[in-house]
């Protein structure tokens, strides 16, 4: 006897219960062509089709023109260049300038409806790679991704100083002080683990290539601020390097991703971005 529709749905395609009841309501559910009860078992070499009733744009988000480099798109997603000092979403000061509002500017002029979900998530002074989902659906299933570890992420930053050793992971938990911006390493905090391999290093700062087993907020910041060698520019863990540096020197650097429909593997690079390139190359 093979599975049946409600064990397809909730397993091998990711559908949440909530997207379940959207398409049953909708007779987005079909069963060689015809509608079907979630209880029935599918047999081999049938075709069920699942359709998502269609989304509404985001009333919360205005769309504003503004740049959107996209690096990579297809029906399921798209891969964002985001430069550093840019806010993803709308925020107090910045309801009409963020990547959010440019994305759903860009989809508007498609004619495509468009709900903004960023699947991975970068500080508005981090520059770089920023995949964003296209429904609902896709980002439950990146957000799987994300916390299996299969959804891999690399970064650049200059740090002031460089880590010992050369290479190796930095093991500590990281607290969120309710009220406070700022994060700290504690022994109550959340396990976090960020590997690292210093590149280079040129005058007062080093070139690292760090990736990700944990995604906390502020996790490469705090971890490098931690084992005494914080962010070039990072006003909260280190110096500003006002009129040098925008932000701080961290670069999204790689992502490496299956798409979560095709099973493509995707991978994208961005180069360090040159702000950061010149100010290591101009250390003594």
């Amino acid at each position: 006897m093979g599975q049946t529709v409600l064990s397809l749905l909730r397993g091998p395609l990711g559908f949440s219960s909530a997207q379940i009841r959207r398409m049953k309501i909708s007779g987005g559910i079909l069963l060689d062509g015809a509608p079907v009860y979630v209880a029935q078992r599918v047999q081999a070499g049938q075709a069920l089709l699942c359709r998502l009733p269609p989304e509404q744009s985001s009333p919360h988000i205005q769309p504003t023109p503004g740049p959107v480099d996209i690096r990579y798109e297809d029906e399921d997603l798209l891969i964002l260049e985001k430069p550093a000092g840019a806010p993803v979403h709308p925020s107090q000061g910045h309801f009409t300038d963020s990547l959010a509002n440019f994305l759903a500017y860009e989809m508007e002029r498609r004619g495509q409806p468009f709900v903004f979900r960023a699947a991975n998530r970068l500080d508005r002074n981090t520059s770089g790679l920023l995949v964003v989902a296209k429904s609902g659906h896709v980002h439950s299933l990146l957000a799987a991704q994300l916390h299996s570890g299969q959804f891999h992420r690399e970064y650049l930053a200059l740090t002031c100083g460089a880590p010992q050793p050369a290479q190796g992971t930095i093991d500590a938990p990281i607290l969120d002080i309710p009220g406070q911006l700022k994060r700290v390493v504690a022994p109550e905090g959340a396990p976090a683990r960020t590997h690292y391999q210093v590149l280079s290093r040129r005058g007062p700062y080093c070139l690292l290539r760090l990736w990700l087993e944990t995604g906390r907020t502020h996790q490469i910041r705090v971890h490098l601020a931690h084992v005494g060698c914080p962010l070039a520019g990072d006003f909260l863990y280190g110096t500003e390097l006002p009129g040098v540096l925008s932000g701080h020197a961290l670069h999204s650097a790689r992502i490496c991703l299956r798409q979560p429909i095709t099973g493509r593997l995707i991978e994208i690079e961005s180069p360090l971005r040159p702000e950061m390139a010149r100010l290591l190359e101009d250390a003594r």
